[in-house]
């Protein structure tokens, strides 16, 4: 094998790996919303979060991990859509943002 052929199979493998690893990142920020959504009694609308952002981070103990930002949708009434982000650093949650929720009409706030 030429030096060329195994960049290239390194190359290909690189993207395998980073498109697996992406889908099962995806799939966990999912769990977690459904999850943090019924927990609120929200609405997780669409059932899945859209990915905003991802760029390499340090963590703790001075890794490089992947930091992928997720939007996703939420109601709190069936009647409203609210925009949110969870952020996932090396497959786990680092931040859920849910972000401020209107009052229902007629509620009388303190």
């Amino acid at each position: 094998m030429s030096i060329l052929e195994i960049l290239a199979l390194l190359l290909l493998g690189g993207s395998v790996w980073f498109l697996w690893d992406g889908l099962k990142v995806r799939e966990a920020a999912n769990a977690a919303m459904r999850s943090a959504c019924k927990m609120e009694g929200l609405l997780f609308l669409d059932d899945t979060v859209a990915l905003k952002s991802i760029r390499p981070v340090r963590d703790d103990e001075g890794r490089v991990q992947l930091k992928r930002v997720y939007a996703f949708e939420y109601s709190d009434t069936g009647h409203t859509r609210h925009k949110g982000s969870i952020v996932m650093v090396a497959g786990r949650v680092d931040a859920l943002d849910i972000g401020p929720r209107s009052a229902p009409e007629g509620a009388i706030l303190h």
